[in-house]
């Protein structure tokens, strides 16, 4: 088969479209001949060499896919051969076909296609973990979205909405702003012009949020505590401000605050397919009702991957980026 491989660590130029062995499906794991992945931070931090695979996982990038069902291994019903699924993978997406423990693929929502489904699995299941699952995001609460462009951010504005939450966004531009709103968030902030501690402050009569995602880390942990409500949460996901900072931990106690740092790719096999499981049930719902939806930058050759890498590394495309096989 063909991938995207690389042999050296460096800028999206590394990347190439070369001929790399066929996976075969170990126990429990099928083969799923792939259709589209989508582009993620996490796969621009392994191409730099910041952010390995796990043990066992495929070297090649690429954290979820959609496709077909083309070979099942040991203990999987030959059944199975033949369903267009997505898949939550630990690697392997940016190739025509990536080896998937059974428990990490999903249905395709009604009324998508496979290029479209192909940007779900990662967005939507770090989404629900989080404002779900970790936060128990509840009716009537505030969410402050960081990135909110980015594909999880427009995945977790549109599942903060349907819990019943009311979203705060920061983003870069007016455009990405535009569409958070569209998507139903409620204050849009941009960061390049608006302190986003004043803002969620005034919008909630001096109270703060309730739960916060966050994609920056280090760079925007102070502020987080400043503008978290007592009982706050706050979820961090992502490093792109940097992954140190210093805590005053009596902050914390004084608001009765809580902080988590997630992330699925790391997880064990059973903890993803639980946070799968629970998102076919949950969300997939909401996409057949129209009420959650992908967005979609644009679709791309998944041969032009180093230009996929340079939009996302260039916080140019708002939603994903999808590479089609």
């Amino acid at each position: 088969m063909h991938a995207i491989t690389f042999s050296e660590h460096g800028g999206p130029e590394v990347l190439e479209w070369t001929k790399v062995p066929d996976p075969t499906p170990g126990p429990g794991e099928v083969i799923i001949d792939v259709a589209a992945t989508a582009v993620n931070r996490g796969d621009l931090l392994q191409r730099e060499g910041h952010y390995p695979p796990p043990a066992g996982a495929s070297e090649i990038l690429g954290l979820e896919c959609s496709g077909t069902i083309s070979s099942v291994g040991a203990a999987i019903s030959l059944d199975h051969i033949g369903e267009k699924v997505v898949g939550l993978l630990s690697g392997g997406g940016y190739a025509q076909k990536v080896a998937v423990p059974i428990g990490q693929i999903m249905s395709i929502p009604t009324g998508l296609s496979l290029l479209e489904a192909a940007a779900l699995p990662e967005a939507a299941c770090t989404a629900w973990s989080n404002l779900d699952m970790t936060a128990n995001l509840s009716d009537g609460e505030w969410l402050l979205v960081h990135g909110g462009g980015s594909g999880v951010g427009t995945m977790a504005i549109q599942i903060g909405r349907a819990l019943g939450a009311r979203v705060a966004v920061t983003a870069g531009s007016q455009e990405k702003l535009d569409t958070c709103a569209r998507l139903g968030a409620d204050v849009l902030i941009n960061y390049h012009e608006q302190d986003f501690v004043e803002a969620i402050r005034d919008a909630t009569g001096g109270r703060g949020a309730n739960v916060i995602l966050d994609n920056m880390g280090g760079a925007y942990l102070d502020r987080n505590i400043n503008a978290l409500a007592r009982d706050g949460r706050l979820l961090i996901i992502g490093l792109q401000g940097g992954r140190t900072a210093e805590l005053d931990i009596s902050r914390l106690l004084r608001k009765n605050l809580s902080v988590h740092a997630t992330t699925l790719r790391g997880r064990p096999v059973s903890e993803k397919a639980a946070i799968c499981l629970q998102v076919e049930r949950n969300v997939w719902p909401w996409i057949h009702s129209g009420n959650v939806r992908p967005v979609i930058d644009r679709v791309l050759p998944m041969r032009d991957a180093a230009y996929a890498h340079s939009l996302i590394a260039d916080g140019a495309a708002i939603g994903k980026v999808v590479l089609s096989a």
